[in-house]
């Protein structure tokens, strides 16, 4: 199973089984009037859809306004690890230097759906941070009993069944504790990275799935009390389902839908072990 396969299937199921078609929202407000809305903010958390365009388009536009207001402190990403930085590379910085600063995957993500966004923190001189569990800690986490501890129990159950649900039912019941620790730990490391870069007065900006902002399960749950924290979903078309909180979400933002696909299909092919020829 491919690190992005991986990723979207951590979101919580309606993001990751959305494909139900649904009518194109009103237009709504520009990014500046949103970023007006979410103003003051330690931390603005912003959950996208991986695989909507317009989400990335937007991430672009919110790093663009924060920057315009020099109120971006940092930039922090769930699509690239923790160590990874942008913070020694000069704002004239080439995009390959700013890959390999960041340690970028391509497979896992694709560069042309989140170098616009960090380009332009690049170029405003703002440091763009890895802020994702490194790959060579998920093995540890899920023999971490102690993670289990980390969300009150009905969010733990919740976690739980979101990770049984956005798998498409295709994971083996022994597995889902140690794939829910290791959402719990991925949590966990991107609260410490936005812990570590707020600074007084401006703001840190999270891109990630709309998972892992989710207030009742996610980084919020992590963050310490005395930041003032904004999760934001960008959710595309209104799936079949879903509800909006805000014990969750303090803002959602709906986009047009995207093209229907079956992600369960594309799961269980990924899942499926390689033959070797």
């Amino acid at each position: 199973m491919n690190c992005r396969a991986l990723a979207l299937a951590l979101l919580c199921p309606a993001l990751w089984l959305a494909g139900c078609a649904a009518a194109p929202p009103e237009p709504g407000p520009t990014s500046e009037a949103r970023i007006e809305a979410l103003l003051p903010a330690d931390v603005i958390l912003l959950g996208e859809q991986h695989d909507a365009a317009e989400h990335h388009r937007i991430e672009r536009e919110v790093v663009q306004a924060l920057a315009r207001r020099g109120a971006l402190a940092a930039l922090a990403l769930e699509m690239a690890e923790q160590g990874g930085s942008t913070a020694g590379l000069p704002r004239d910085a080439g995009q390959a230097e700013v890959r390999a600063a960041l340690r970028w995957s391509e497979q896992a993500w694709p560069w042309d759906d989140y170098g616009p966004a960090v380009m332009a923190a690049v170029r405003a001189g703002v440091p763009v941070l890895g802020a994702n569990l490194p790959r060579a800690q998920m093995r540890e986490a899920m023999a971490q009993p102690m993670l289990d501890a980390q969300l009150p129990g009905p969010a733990l159950k919740a976690q739980q069944q979101a990770i049984r649900i956005g798998h498409c039912g295709l994971l083996p019941e022994s597995q889902i504790t140690p794939m829910t620790r290791i959402q719990i730990a991925r949590d966990q490391a991107m609260a410490r990275t936005l812990a570590g870069a707020a600074v007084a007065g401006r703001t840190v900006l999270l891109l990630a799935g709309a998972g892992h902002v989710d207030r009742a399960l996610g980084v919020p749950q992590h963050l310490p009390p005395g930041l003032k924290v904004e999760a934001v979903q960008m959710q595309a078309g209104t799936a079949q389902g879903a509800t909006k909180s805000v014990a969750q979400f303090d803002q959602i933002w709906t986009t047009p839908a995207v093209p229907p696909q079956d992600h369960c299909a594309q799961l269980q092919r990924s899942m499926q072990p390689q033959t070797q020829p």
